[in-house]
């Protein structure tokens, strides 16, 4: 994935009390368990998740969409018909989540993209 191994848990974890309690369960960096190291990896200003979180994401999203019959040979009005193409192409992420929860419409209140930090509301 392009990531350097941590060499320490002080390294690894993003708490000093993390990395002791890693230290007591695992006892060497590297037979930590890859969902608890994501757990306890530092995460990147702005973002929810740990940098190796991130990669898995997109490396596996891309992958299902690719082999997502519905979004690849199907995706066609033959199957979705012409007026459900519209709807889902002129759907964002941001209109999908105000469509559920419409009380959400303050958080998002001039955030360009649903995916960065929101507003407190």
């Amino acid at each position: 994935m392009h990531l350097n191994p941590f060499e320490t848990f002080e390294e690894l974890a993003e708490r000093p009390e993390d990395a002791e309690q890693l230290r007591a369960i695992y006892g060497d960096v590297e037979r930590v368990d890859t969902m608890v190291g994501m757990y306890a990896e530092r995460k990147p200003k702005g973002f929810g998740f740990s940098d190796t979180a991130f990669r898995i994401f997109i490396l596996m999203a891309s992958r299902r969409l690719e082999s997502d019959r519905f979004f690849t040979r199907d995706y066609r009005p033959e199957v979705y018909t012409r007026a459900g193409l519209d709807w889902v192409e002129s759907t964002s992420m941001r209109s999908l989540l105000l469509r559920h929860f419409p009380a959400l419409e303050p958080a998002l209140e001039g955030v360009a993209n649903p995916f960065a930090p929101w507003r407190r509301a």
